[in-house]
């Protein structure tokens, strides 16, 4: 499919491949989620060709251990994603590249992007942080992520339910845009969650007297939902909550009935460039759901 072709069609959910079991989960996922925008799917295997050149030396050589040449790994994520979803226009291709600058320069002809994650815990943050974590702070469009322990549905909800994390920012509005959108697509409801904390002098487990100066802080963490929330589509159902606690463990605490968790990247210059802020980067090694990282606009 050639590039005028596809900007007729809409920009493609674009989803990165390496050939593990971790980002064949990624291709249904982002199978799925094509399906459900309506535009096609893009498949990426982005690699350095140094080491495919060993790699299909050590074929030629009878080696049971030789990995698979690029062009199987993209040719069989791309047929997995036309099994999973018959009639999804399907674009494969390799990328002789860093995957990491592959995958961000085809962000920006994007409607999404999508990676998945291997291992869990420790092993996870440490292979997250090479790829993930650096695309989802530098990506032009929706970064999804997917969780080591994610429910693998885009299209049935197995919980019901899309969450985002509100801020107290008006930029966070990008964030909530996407989000509605991704409920409106799945049917399903939008939880909107601000997250808001006591003064830490009050914050001794003793119950608060009516009227103490905390309340002003929760009224005015509603009034930053409210204003995030003003744009909402009238047909998605928007449900609110302010919850008292540090922002990253109640988005997490969210995670766990979600489909999918929404976040905006607060994106901080750092000694490597680009980091995500500490909610995102909480989310994305920690939550029990897919993460989509939506980069301000």
């Amino acid at each position: 499919m050639n590039a005028s072709v596809e900007r007729a069609l809409g920009a493609p959910v674009v989803v990165g491949v390496d050939g593990s079991e971790p980002s064949l989960r990624a291709v249904d996922w982002a199978a799925d989620e094509a399906v459900l925008r309506g535009v096609p799917l893009r498949v990426v295997h982005a690699c350095l060709w140094e080491r495919y050149e060993g790699a299909a030396l050590a074929r030629d050589t009878g080696r049971p251990t030789a990995p698979p040449l690029p062009q199987d790994v993209v040719g069989a994520a791309a047929q997995r994603a036309r099994d999973r979803r018959p009639g999804l226009r399907v674009n494969a291709d390799v990328v002789f590249e860093e995957p990491e600058h592959a995958l961000l320069r085809e962000g920006r002809g994007a409607s999404a992007l999508v990676v998945g994650t291997r291992g869990r815990g420790a092993v996870t943050e440490l292979l997250l942080g090479s790829v993930g974590l650096a695309v989802a702070a530098r990506a032009d469009c929706p970064v999804i992520v997917l969780r080591g322990t994610h429910d693998n549905q885009a299209a049935r909800p197995v919980r019901g339910r899309v969450v985002v994390g509100v801020g107290e920012h008006a930029k966070d509005s990008a964030a909530v845009r996407f989000a509605a959108e991704e409920a409106r697509r799945r049917g399903v409801p939008l939880d909107a969650v601000r997250a808001w904390r006591c003064p830490a002098h009050e914050n001794t487990g003793r119950a608060r007297p009516a009227g103490d100066s905390a309340r002003p802080r929760e009224e005015r963490a509603g009034g930053d939902l409210e204003a995030a929330l003003r744009d909402a589509p009238g047909d998605v159902d928007v449900r609110r909550r302010t919850v008292e606690g540090p922002a990253r463990q109640v988005l997490l605490d969210a995670s766990r009935e979600a489909d999918l968790l929404v976040v905006g990247a607060t994106r901080h210059e750092g000694r490597f460039g680009l980091r995500l802020g500490r909610v995102a980067r909480a989310a994305l090694r920690r939550s029990a759901c897919p993460v989509a990282v939506v980069p301000h606009r």
